[in-house]
């Protein structure tokens, strides 16, 4: 599937054994979008997603990303059984914004096989330089405001919602075919039920007491006033992050309207002063808990059969997800952060809730970090970017 009308060649090995080919009608895209279940079933840890949301994310008259970007999918078959796939990404948007030439994968699993990785990679470099890109990083789902990164530490448990996982030899699989770290990304792991350190508790209610601010949850019953304005802080408080892209409205829009689901007006908010929003702070309750609860390794959770048992199993959700947090610039270093984190978490107690993952944060944002740790945060989990470069030294 591609948003172009230049059909990509199929790379072929020289003993014909693994062959790389796009997808190029349903039957591909079928085998793309099933070959992770088959490949990670066994994985206790690996949430399968629901299969309606992966059709709709890789149609390209519904991901509203296809408005301005291309990509290719490939398939690597050994004897006619699929091995690998993965997504090469022209991101325009992402260039423009960084002043950049860089192209993306993603939607990347294979076998454990260093010469299968290697032909995929070498399929989405090709149709990358097409493009006169000169790097390209990974993996990324299109783009970092999307599933990015590739899990290299912390196998022993689930990803929490909208997070990734990986076995182990996928970074093998990079690094042996010459890529390296472009940047990590860091989750971390909050004790809820616990509480939080009194020094946390007693900033957050000095700023919302001294210094005017007041943090109310969002307003469901206008939710696309609220949509339109978290927006316009997101684009705007994460605009200096590495790798950042502001989401288009049909971008957002679309992605508010697949958390509204699960949304909780509890766990996301909004700071304002003197009525001016000036931050906003989401989490999201771990969806991945209940899916891995029905026990549906293939994806089918939408199913007449398989509903009831969903619904029963988010009744149950302990956990919820620190997803985004952000501060007008103007407004940074006077506690609203952490106002806005202990908002939440106190809304995750309300809902009885005793654990919390908080992530992403880049490695080196410090200010990010900083509050993490401040809430008694530890670091559980590590996901990294990679680069490799297309152009000849």
């Amino acid at each position: 599937m591609r948003v172009d009308s230049k059909r990509a060649p199929a790379i072929r090995g020289q003993d014909g054994d693994v062959v790389v080919e796009p997808v190029r009608d349903r039957r591909d895209r079928a085998a793309f979008l099933r070959f992770p279940y088959a490949l990670h079933r066994h994985d206790v840890h690996w949430v399968p997603p629901w299969t309606r949301e992966r059709r709709e994310f890789l149609d390209r008259r519904r991901n509203p990303f296809f408005e301005h970007g291309d990509v290719e999918l490939y398939l690597a078959r050994r004897g006619g059984r699929v091995v690998g796939r993965i997504a090469a990404v022209h991101n325009p948007r992402h260039n423009e914004f960084h002043r950049a030439r860089d192209g993306f994968f993603g939607l990347f699993d294979c076998v454990d096989d260093v010469d299968v990785a290697g032909r995929l990679f070498d399929a989405a470099a090709d149709w990358l330089r097409g493009h006169g890109l000169a790097t390209v990083l990974g993996p990324t789902d299109f783009s970092t405001n999307r599933e990015c990164g590739l899990l290299v530490e912390g196998f022993d448990s689930p990803p929490a919602i909208l997070m990734p996982h990986h076995p182990p030899h996928y970074r093998d699989l990079l690094t042996a075919n010459g890529f390296t770290k472009a940047k990590d990304l860091w989750a971390w792991e909050l004790d809820v039920a616990g509480g939080l350190p009194a020094r946390t508790e007693r900033v957050a209610d000095a700023v919302l007491r001294r210094a005017g601010v007041r943090v109310r949850p969002v307003d469901l019953g206008d939710f696309a006033a609220e949509v339109a304005l978290i927006r316009e802080l997101y684009n705007t408080t994460w605009a200096g992050n590495w790798g950042f892209v502001p989401m288009t409205d049909r971008e957002f829009r679309r992605l508010s309207a697949e958390l509204r689901r699960v949304l909780r007006p509890e766990l996301a908010l909004v700071a304002e002063v003197a009525g001016v929003p000036v931050g906003f702070g989401l989490s999201l309750p771990d969806v991945n808990q209940a899916l891995l609860a029905t026990g549906d390794r293939h994806g089918r959770y939408g199913s007449p059969t398989r509903w009831p048992r969903l619904w029963r199993a988010t009744r149950r959700i302990t956990r919820m997800r620190v997803l985004a947090l952000g501060v007008r610039e103007e407004y940074r270093g006077r506690g609203v952060d952490v106002a806005l984190t202990v908002g939440m978490v106190r809304g995750a107690q309300r809902l009885g809730y005793t654990d919390a993952e908080v992530s992403w944060t880049l490695e080196d944002n410090r200010a990010a970090n900083r509050v993490a740790e401040y809430l008694g945060s530890t670091r559980s989990k590590t996901y990294r970017i990679y680069r490799r470069p297309l152009e000849e030294p």
